[in-house]
């Protein structure tokens, strides 16, 4: 794919949604790095709705480690992982407050040194909170990156640098966010909404593939 065909892409997706952002809920750059360690192998909707309980009660630091383990457990039960969510959140609240004066740190080290945050997880926090050109490719920005062409390879690493060096600067730090959304709503995984795609002349997934 050459560089017209990706500046337009991200032109008619900027359109679209000239403000894009995650659908997690969060108020506060503490909020959003718990929302987004709980996420992982979670929708954002199943994280929202236990957070909704969570942070009313405790939302820093401070207050989540005071919960304790077993305290934590009872909000955030209905995720996925929870038992090693909530072991690694307390540890990360515990860090916070011990070596980051109770501030989420604003360096991919000093992130991914946090207990449960990888690199993809210090990608949204980076972009989200910080405005940081990071991307943090999931799943659904692994497919469209695959599937239209617009950055293709075989790991999640591959598809991230490829996407940081061949995503016009204009866009560099929404196209995250669009990846996503369109991956979420439009390029599905099992039946790609081929006809609704605002992008379907522009994508190079074969033709024979595509689904009305």
């Amino acid at each position: 794919m050459n560089r017209e065909k990706r500046t337009e892409i991200f032109s008619r997706l900027r359109d679209q949604n000239p403000h894009p952002t995650t659908e997690l809920e969060y108020s506060s750059d503490f909020e959003l790095l718990v929302a987004v360690v709980l996420s992982a192998q979670a929708t954002d909707v199943g994280v929202n709705k236990a957070t909704a309980k969570l942070y009313p009660v405790a939302n820093t630091p401070e207050a989540i480690y005071a919960l304790g383990l077993d305290g934590l457990k009872q909000y955030i039960k209905t995720i996925g992982l929870f038992n090693s969510k909530a072991e690694n959140i307390i540890q990360l609240c515990r860090m916070l407050i011990d070596q980051h004066d109770s501030q989420v740190p604003r360096t991919r080290e000093e992130l991914e040194a946090l207990p449960g945050v990888g690199r993809k997880t210090a990608n949204v926090v980076l972009n989200t909170a910080y405005g940081y050109p990071t991307i943090a490719v999931d799943t659904h920005i692994f497919r469209v990156s695959n599937r239209t062409r617009i950055a293709p390879g075989k790991n999640v690493l591959e598809v991230e640098k490829r996407l940081v060096r061949l995503v016009p600067e204009e866009f560099l730090r929404d196209a995250h966010h669009w990846l996503i959304l369109h991956g979420r709503y439009v390029c599905t995984a099992r039946k790609p909404k081929c006809g609704e795609c605002l992008i379907a002349d522009l994508c190079e997934f074969p033709p024979s593939k595509r689904t009305p």
